[in-house]
């Protein structure tokens, strides 16, 4: 998979010209996102792998579409509710990682632990000022 930064470049101008965007959050999210399809690919070839795969890929998509929720309903309580849920999915997604660490090759499931662990920093700090600016 591309670096972040190879990544962005390729990321359709209609996805880059939402308000959402401007929350790196979510970049990273989607990002997140796309190399977790890649590796439920990898994970699919073990019969444990699949139940795995099923709810990576589900709680991991989960992160983004909860944010473009949030975002899509202004500022407010509703946001940070949103903000909240897409929180629970990318903690549930750590454990996913947490979980198939025997079918993923060590330095994949170190950069998707510490890139996770991102996305949770920036959705926290996001929930912080949202609260703190409304």
């Amino acid at each position: 998979m591309a670096t972040y930064s190879e990544w962005e470049a390729h990321v359709s101008e209609k996805v880059k010209s939402e308000g959402v965007w401007k929350f790196y959050g979510y970049r990273k999210a989607l990002f997140f996102y796309d190399l977790c399809w890649q590796d439920c690919e990898q994970l699919l070839k073990h019969p444990l792998g699949r139940a795995v795969s099923e709810q990576l890929i589900r709680s991991a998509g989960s992160i983004a579409a909860n944010i473009e929720e949030g975002y899509g309903r202004g500022y407010g309580k509703d946001r940070v509710r949103f903000l909240g849920f897409s929180l629970g999915s990318a903690r549930e997604s750590k454990g996913w990682y947490y979980r198939a660490k025997d079918l993923l090759r060590p330095e994949v499931l170190t950069h998707r632990l510490s890139l996770i662990s991102e996305v949770i920093a920036l959705i926290v700090t996001e929930i912080h000022y949202s609260t703190q600016h409304r």
